[in-house]
């Protein structure tokens, strides 16, 4: 069974600086005039991250534009965002984020079956040269494709 998902944005450059460890899909905590921006496309997550705070997970630095119909009452733009996940997967992702050098990024933000949902990835950053190991893999790959192509 296939849920209809529109995806609004996704941090393309994520899979570029990071290795995906693991991967959850959290609700977020919005406010009207933020879900009526999101069906517009206006939102962003470059350089946005997540991190447990008290026992709950919050999303920083993710820009949502303000509402351009809003007569009053416009929202922060990059105001600090609540997301919703399970006790038991807070309480693992707290574990891991305390080892070295692993953090929480979000991946892709999108609606399902109306909600407002964001797929956030625990990653580990990648150094210079893992960058480099990465495309030259990628063109060596695309080489071989090339080459049984022409075939």
């Amino acid at each position: 069974m296939m849920h209809d998902i529109k995806i609004i944005c996704q941090n393309r450059k994520a899979r570029h600086d990071y290795f995906i460890l693991d991967e959850y899909e959290a609700g977020m905590v919005l406010l009207g005039t933020e879900v009526k921006s999101l069906r517009l496309g206006r939102a962003n997550l470059r350089d946005s991250y997540a991190r447990v705070r008290g026992g709950e997970v919050f999303l920083y630095n993710m820009h949502i534009g303000a509402y351009p119909f809003a007569a009053y009452g416009n929202h922060d733009p990059l105001r600090p965002r609540k997301l919703l996940l399970h006790k038991q997967e807070i309480k693992r992702l707290l574990g891991k984020v305390k080892e070295k050098g692993q953090t929480l990024i979000p991946l892709q933000v999108y609606f399902r079956e109306g909600n407002a949902k964001v797929t956030l990835a625990l990653a580990k950053g990648k150094r210079r040269y893992d960058k480099r190991h990465a495309i030259r893999k990628r063109e060596e790959k695309r080489e071989l494709d090339r080459a049984k192509n022409s075939r």
